[in-house]
């Protein structure tokens, strides 16, 4: 091969070309021509909103990493406030279920009282108020302890009464407490009067044991008695007032080859829920009558005969 045909130029690595200082006064006195031209004259917003509508699809991709990291954390943030929530609002809703059923209790514990008071007013004799603490603990007896005792001058026999009519009576008499026996036991009986006809009877509590009902016994076969008739107490046993709400006839069972008919009846009191109670004094311990004095009758005194 010629020497002629050689190619002599140095490779591109070794060319020259201008200096590092002549590219950066170029360069530098380019940018300032533009940032002038910009300021002044808008040249590049073209290009930069090409640039931006270029770009966006980018920078959202790029974006959405940290937008769902941050959707996210909101998300559980959110879901444990409203958790938290919900917890709070359910413990309002106890506390305000709680109170309603408080309040529902204190309205009727106030209407009781209210016709406990409406019973005393109708009620001649002295008596005091009383709170049943709970239930006696034989249960073939009909038994229920009140908060009054000998300290508070509860006497045995006393009535007791509920905001509906006669409950039973104190048969137990303790320092502090006192034994009532419901008139459903079966060891009870009140002479009764029926409000309709006038007739005097005596209703007895059942032997069934939890039977809740009252007995009119030894009431003829043709006795005038019917079904819904109202019992009021007679007043001749000297324990009970007379006119006091007793029972009513709930059923009457006449039978042919008995003499007596069968009365079975329901106590107006409420002897399986009672609260608040009226302790009356005896009425024969009421009835106090006084012996008058012998009247003093002065005789004229005759005067002998003198001699």
């Amino acid at each position: 091969m010629p020497l002629g045909t050689l190619d002599r130029t140095p490779p591109p690595f070794f060319r020259q070309g201008p200096s590092a200082l002549s590219k950066l006064t170029i360069f530098s006195a380019l940018a300032l021509f533009l940032m002038v031209a910009d300021m002044r004259f808008q040249v590049a917003k073209p290009l930069r909103v090409a640039l931006a509508t270029a770009l966006y699809p980018v920078q959202w991709a790029v974006q959405q990493p940290l937008v769902w990291f941050q959707g996210g954390g909101k998300y559980v943030e959110s879901l444990r406030t409203a958790q938290l929530a919900a917890d709070d609002a359910q413990k309002r809703l106890g506390a305000m279920a709680q109170r309603a059923s408080q309040s529902d209790q204190l309205m009727l514990e106030n209407a009781r009282l209210r016709g406990l008071l409406a019973l005393r007013e109708r009620v001649t004799g002295p008596g005091q108020a009383a709170i049943v603490l709970y239930d006696a603990a034989d249960p073939y007896t009909r038994k229920v302890i009140i908060d009054k005792g000998l300290v508070n001058g509860i006497a045995p026999g006393s009535p007791v009464l509920d905001e509906s009519g006669v409950l039973g009576q104190v048969t137990r008499v303790y320092p502090a407490v006192s034994e009532v026996t419901l008139l459903i036991d079966r060891d009870q009986a009140i002479p009764v009067l029926n409000v309709r006809t006038g007739v005097r009877g005596v209703a007895f509590g059942d032997a069934a044991a939890h039977s809740g009902t009252l007995e009119l016994r030894f009431m003829s076969a043709n006795a005038d008695v019917q079904v819904g008739d109202l019992l009021t107490t007679s007043g001749v046993d000297g324990v009970y007032p007379s006119g006091l709400p007793v029972a009513r006839v709930e059923k009457v069972e006449r039978r042919l080859e008995s003499a007596f008919v069968r009365i079975y009846c329901t106590p107006v009191a409420l002897v399986d829920g009672a609260s608040f109670v009226m302790v009356l004094n005896p009425i024969a311990a009421e009835a106090v009558v006084a012996r008058p004095a012998p009247e003093v009758v002065s005789l004229p005194i005759k005067k002998g005969k003198s001699k």
